[in-house]
C-alpha cells in the first residue's frame, strides 16, 4: 500500500525588541545567566505586566506580510503551565482571540533544498496555509549538567510569536522550504533575527501518515523544539519512514511527543499523549483586551516592507533577470541593497547592465567572499566602483574577460577600476581604423579560414576573430572586430 505524509508546523519566533514582552528587562541574547530579570519576569507576587507595543506592532506586521486577517479585538490569556522554566506556573499567551488569523506562505522553487529543486513539486509555487499567529512570552532556558540542572531566566518573558500552519505540508522538502521562506521574510523585515542556533526560531513538527487518497488523518506524532532547518528535514524524513514501517509491519502509531537526536539520526519517545492537555485557559485579569482597528493596522500597512518574494518578482519584471538570479539576489537583504546600489551607479541599458551585475555577484563575488571566509560587510568593492566596472564593459572600453581580471584585483585591493585598467594597460581598442588594420592582417595571414567562411562555415569567422585579437595583444573590442571582419569578408 502506498502512503502519504500529512505535516503541520508550529513555529516559535522570538520578536526583536529592546525589552521583554511584559516588563522593562533587556531582550538580549548571550548575556551572563540571570542578569536580565526583574520581579515581573520572575513571577513575584503582586506584580503587574505591561504589554510591549513594539512586539504587538511587529506581530501585526508579520500577519500583514503573510496575508493574515488582523483581529479587530484580541486579548491575552493565562495558560496553566507547571514546569520549572515558567516561574508563575502559567504563561501569558493568546487563545481564542489571537492577533492574526489565516494567511499563508508561498513556497518558491529556490527555497527548496538544492537536491530537490528539479522536482516538479518545487516549481508549483505551493501555498502553505496558516491557521493563526499569536503573541506570548517565552519561557526560561534549562541547562542539564552531570549531576545538577540550572535555569537561566534571561529568556523568560521574551516576546514570542507562534505561527501555526494547516496540515498542508506533504514532504520533508516542503517543510524545509517553508522554514527557509519564513526565516528570510522575518529576518529581512527585522521582525526577528530568526537564528535557529540561538533559539530565536524553533519548530515543533506534527507528522502523520495515511493511505494515499484517504481523507481522514492518521495518528500524529509531535517532534518538539527543532533548532535547525536541515535538522527538521532529516527528522521529518525519518519519522515518515518510521511510521510507514510500523504500520506496514502490523503495528499501531500512538499519539506521542518525540525528540530528535541529530547525531543518531532518529527520533525518541519523550512522552505519550492519551488525550489533549488541559491548559485551563482563561482571560488574563491583569491585561485589558486590545483594539487593532484604531489606527494600528493602517499604520503597519504603511510600514510594510517588500518581502523577498515581492523583490524576486520585481527583479524578474523590471530587470528581466531569470528566476534563479532573482531568487539569489532577493534572498539576503544586504545582498539586495548591494545589487541595487551597484545598479544605480552603473550606466548603460538597464536590463543589460542588471544581468551583468547579477552575473558578477553570483558567479564571482560570492565565490571570492566564500574563499576568503568573508561576508559582504568585509567586501572592499564599493558599489559605485563596481558600477563603474560594468559601465566600462558596456561602453566597450574593456572586454568581459578583462573585466573579470580587474574585478579580482578590485576585491583584493579596493582600487577603482579605472586605476587598475590603466596600471595593467587594458584599455580596449575600439577605433575602427585600428581594428580594420588588425582584421586585414588576420585575413591575409589565414587564407584557408577566409575560404571556409565564404563557403558557409561560420566557425571560421571566430578563428579569424581570435587571430585579430591576438594581433592586437588582446586589446581589440571583440564585438567590433567581428563586425569589421564580416564587413571586409563580405565586401
Amino acid at each position: 500500500m502506498e502512503y502519504e505524509a500529512v505535516i503541520g508546523l508550529e513555529v516559535h519566533v522570538q520578536v526583536k525588541t529592546h525589552s521583554k514582552m511584559f516588563c522593562g528587562c533587556k531582550n538580549e541574547f548571550g548575556a551572563p545567566p540571570n542578569t536580565h530579570t526583574c520581579p515581573v519576569c520572575l513571577g513575584m507576587p503582586g506584580v503587574l505586566p505591561t504589554p510591549n507595543l513594539e512586539a504587538v506592532k511587529k506581530t501585526v506586521l508579520t500577519g500583514l506580510m503573510l496575508g493574515c486577517e488582523i483581529n479587530r479585538i484580541c486579548k491575552f490569556d493565562r495558560k496553566s503551565y507547571f514546569y520549572p522554566d515558567m516561574p508563575k506556573n502559567y504563561q501569558i499567551s493568546q487563545y481564542d482571540q489571537p492577533l492574526c488569523l489565516d494567511g499563508g506562505v508561498v513556497l518558491g522553487k529556490y527555497a527548496f533544498p538544492k537536491d530537490a529543486q528539479k522536482d516538479p513539486i518545487a516549481s508549483a509555487k505551493k501555498n502553505v496555509r496558516l491557521i493563526r499567529i499569536h503573541l506570548e512570552e517565552d519561557v526560561a532556558k534549562s541547562f542539564h549538567f552531570e549531576t545538577t540542572s540550572g535555569i537561566d531566566f534571561n529568556r523568560a518573558g521574551t516576546p514570542l510569536m507562534e505561527i501555526v500552519t494547516q496540515a498542508d505540508i506533504a514532504s520533508p522538502e516542503e517543510a524545509f522550504a517553508f522554514l527557509s521562506t519564513l526565516q528570510q521574510t522575518l529576518s529581512q523585515a527585522r521582525i526577528s533575527d530568526a537564528d535557529m542556533e540561538k533559539g530565536q526560531l524553533r519548530c515543533d513538527c506534527n507528522i502523520s501518515v495515511r493511505p494515499k487518497g484517504q481523507l481522514e488523518f492518521g495518528t500524529k506524532c509531535e517532534i518538539k523544539n527543532m533548532n535547525s532547518i536541515s535538522g527538521v528535514r532529516r527528522a521529518v524524513a525519518y519519522e515518515i519512514t518510521r511510521q510507514i514501517q510500523t504500520i506496514s509491519n502490523g503495528g499501531k502509531i500512538s499519539q506521542e511527543t518525540r525528540r530528535w537526536d541529530d547525531a543518531a539520526g532518529q527520533t525518541y519517545l519523550m512522552r505519550t499523549k492519551e488525550q489533549a492537555h488541559d491548559y485551563r485557559y482563561f482571560p488574563d485579569p491583569d491585561l485589558m483586551p486590545m483594539r487593532t482597528d484604531l489606527g494600528l493596522v493602517e499604520s503597519m500597512k504603511q510600514q510594510m516592507p517588500e518581502t523577498p518574494s515581492m523583490r524576486e518578482e520585481r527583479y524578474m519584471r523590471d530587470y528581466a533577470l531569470n528566476d534563479y538570479d532573482a531568487s539569489v539576489l532577493s534572498s539576503d537583504i544586504d545582498l539586495s541593497h548591494y545589487f541595487e546600489g551597484v545598479l544605480n551607479a552603473a550606466q548603460g541599458d538597464r536590463q543589460k547592465v542588471a544581468k551583468a551585475i547579477a552575473n558578477f555577484i553570483i558567479n564571482d563575488l560570492l565565490g571570492l567572499l566564500g574563499g576568503a571566509d568573508q561576508t559582504l560587510a568585509d567586501c572592499k568593492i564599493m558599489p559605485e566602483h563596481f558600477g563603474g566596472l560594468v559601465s566600462c564593459v558596456d561602453a566597450g572600453k574593456i572586454s568581459s574577460k578583462q573585466a573579470k581580471e580587474v574585478f579580482v584585483e578590485m576585491f583584493a585591493t579596493g582600487k577603482e577600476p579605472s586605476t587598475i585598467i590603466q596600471e595593467k594597460g587594458m584599455v580596449q581598442i575600439s577605433d575602427e581604423g585600428a581594428l580594420e588594420s588588425f582584421a586585414k592582417q588576420a585575413i591575409e595571414a589565414n587564407p584557408k579560414s577566409v575560404d571556409d567562411y565564404r563557403a558557409g562555415k561560420m566557425a571560421a569567422l571566430n578563428a579569424l576573430k581570435g587571430q585579430a585579437i591576438k594581433l592586437s595583444k588582446g586589446k581589440a573590442n571583440p564585438q567590433l572586430i567581428g563586425e569589421v571582419l564580416e564587413k571586409l569578408l563580405n565586401a
